[in-house]
C-alpha cells in the first residue's frame, strides 16, 4: 500500500468550509497552490483536514529538506519554548544563536575565517548581503542575471527578473541594479568568456559592489550555469574588487548533494545567503561570509528584531545534525539518480518535454511546444500540476514562462514514496498530453 490516500473529492467538504472563511478574511492576492487545507505532515506526506494524504514534492517551497515535523526538531523546539521564546539577540544574547552560527561557518566554503548573521527570510538575507557588500566596497551598483529570483522586498524585487506577479506596478524600483544575460543553450548562445566584456559594456565595474547569483536558479527554472561560468565570475569579481554573493536560499542545505550548491564548482563566494530549509520551516535566514567584511562594518549596522529567534536557532542546529547523521547529502545524490532516470524515460515518451535538468535532488522538467523554437508550454505544465494534485501528488511550477516543474522533495523521502510520486507524475503527463 502506498502513501497516497484520496478519500474525498479535492477539495473535500471540510476544506471547502475553511475556504469560505478564507475568502472573507484572508488577503485575496495571497493565493495557494493547493485547494485543500493541511491537518498534519510527517516526512514527505501531508494529510488534509478531510483525511486525504498527499506526497509533497514542494517541501513548503523548498523549506523542508529534512521533511515535515522531524522528531529531533520538534523536541528541540518544545524544549526551547519552555525556557524562553524571545529576547532579541541584540538586547540579551543566547547560546543557540552562537552555536548555529559556528556550525554554518565551519561548513561554508573558503579558506578564510567566517562569521554569520541571522535574519528572518530569504529576501532579508539577500538584502543584507547586498548591504554588507555596499558597506565594504563603498560602491552602489549591483549586478544580477536573467531569470533570477531574489525576493519580494523593494531591493530584492528589483533584483528579481519576472515582472508578473512579483513586480507588477510596485515601483519605482531600487536604483543601480543591472541585469546581465545568463548563458542558456536554448535561449542565447553566450559563451562563458563573454561575461567580462558584457559587464564592461553595460556598467563601470569600479562602481559595482556585488555580483549576486543563484548557483542553481530556483524560481527561474532550475537553470544550471554552464561549465566554468561561476569560476569566471569569481575571477572577474576579484579582478575588479567586486564581491561575489551566492544566493543559496533555495539551492543550499544539501539538495544538490553538497551542503552548499556552490561547492559543486571550484568557487568560494565572499558571502552566501541562506534561508528556506535552514530551520525546517521556522522563519530563519542567514548570511555567512568572510569575517574581515563583517569586522569592517559599524556596530549595529545589520540586525533584526526577530532574526535568529531562539526557537528557529534550536531547530537549525537539529537540521544540520539530521543532514549529517542521516547522510542526506549522499541521499540527495541517490534520489537525484532515481529522478534523472525516470525523467529521461518520460522525455523519451512525451514530445512535450523539452529538457530535464538538475544536480542531485534539484531536478526539473521543462515543457515546450516546439523543439526548433523552444516555445514554452506553460499550459501543459500547469495542467500536469493540477492533474497530479487530484491524484495525490503536490508539485511546484517554475520558470519565467511557467513551463517548468521543479522538485523540492524532502531528502528524507523513501524510495517507495519517490517512485510512487514519479508514477503519478508520469500518468498525469500522459493524461494531459494524450
Amino acid at each position: 500500500m502506498g502513501s497516497i490516500l484520496i478519500k474525498t473529492e479535492i477539495p473535500g467538504p471540510k476544506s471547502r468550509i475553511i475556504q469560505e472563511k478564507r475568502a472573507k478574511y484572508v488577503a485575496s492576492p495571497m493565493g495557494s497552490l493547493a485547494s485543500f487545507y493541511a491537518k498534519e505532515g510527517h516526512g514527505a506526506v501531508i494529510e488534509d483536514v478531510d483525511g486525504n494524504k498527499f506526497i509533497d514534492f514542494t517541501g513548503g517551497w523548498g523549506c523542508l529538506a529534512v521533511g515535515h515535523t522531524p522528531e529531533k526538531v520538534v523536541n528541540a523546539v518544545k524544549d526551547q519554548a519552555e525556557k524562553y521564546l524571545h529576547t532579541d539577540f541584540t538586547a540579551v544574547p543566547y547560546e543557540p544563536f552562537v552555536d548555529l552560527a559556528k556550525m554554518i561557518a565551519e561548513r561554508a566554503p573558503g579558506d578564510f575565517e567566517k562569521q554569520v548573521g541571522f535574519f528572518n527570510s530569504g529576501a532579508e538575507a539577500v538584502e543584507n548581503a547586498v548591504k554588507i557588500a555596499k558597506g565594504v566596497t563603498k560602491r552602489k551598483g549591483i549586478v544580477v542575471f536573467d531569470y533570477a529570483f531574489h525576493g519580494r522586498t523593494l531591493l530584492t524585487m528589483t533584483m528579481t527578473h519576472r515582472a508578473m506577479p512579483y513586480k507588477y506596478i510596485y515601483g519605482p524600483f531600487a536604483s543601480e541594479v543591472y541585469r546581465l544575460p545568463f548563458p542558456n543553450s536554448h535561449l542565447n548562445k553566450l559563451k562563458v568568456s563573454d561575461f567580462e566584456q558584457i559587464l564592461e559594456d553595460r556598467v563601470c565595474p569600479e562602481n559595482i559592489a556585488a555580483v549576486v547569483i543563484e548557483p542553481i536558479q530556483g524560481e527561474g527554472g532550475f537553470n544550471i550555469p554552464p561549465k566554468g561560468f561561476l569560476e569566471e565570475i569569481r575571477r572577474v569579481t576579484k579582478k575588479y574588487g567586486i564581491m561575489f554573493v551566492a544566493d543559496e536560499v533555495q539551492s543550499g542545505y544539501g539538495r544538490s548533494g553538497k551542503f552548499f550548491a556552490v561547492e559543486n564548482w571550484n568557487v568560494a563566494p565572499d558571502l552566501i545567503s541562506l534561508g528556506k530549509s535552514i530551520a525546517a520551516g521556522l522563519p530563519l535566514s542567514a548570511v555567512v561570509g568572510n569575517k574581515k567584511y563583517f569586522d569592517s562594518l559599524p556596530n549595529s549596522s545589520i540586525g533584526s528584531t526577530f532574526g535568529g529567534n531562539p526557537l528557529a536557532c534550536r531547530a537549525g542546529i537539529e537540521v544540520i545534525n539530521i543532514i549529517e547523521e542521516e547522510h542526506l547529502l549522499d541521499r540527495a545524490v541517490h534520489l537525484g539518480d532515481i529522478i534523472k532516470k525516470k525523467f529521461n524515460e518520460m522525455k523519451g515518451k512525451y514530445p512535450a518535454i523539452g529538457e530535464t535538468r538538475g544536480i542531485g535532488a534539484l531536478r526539473a522538467i521543462e515543457f515546450i511546444k516546439d523543439r526548433d523554437t523552444w516555445e514554452p508550454d506553460s499550459d501543459t505544465a500547469k495542467a500536469v500540476i493540477q492533474e497530479a494534485m487530484k491524484n495525490g501528488l503536490i508539485l511546484a511550477g517554475a520558470g519565467i514562462r511557467g513551463n517548468v516543474i521543479r522538485f523540492l522533495i524532502p531528502l528524507v523521502i523513501t524510495d517507495e514514496q519517490l517512485n510512487e510520486g514519479l508514477d503519478v507524475l508520469d500518468r498525469a503527463i500522459e493524461t494531459v498530453t494524450k
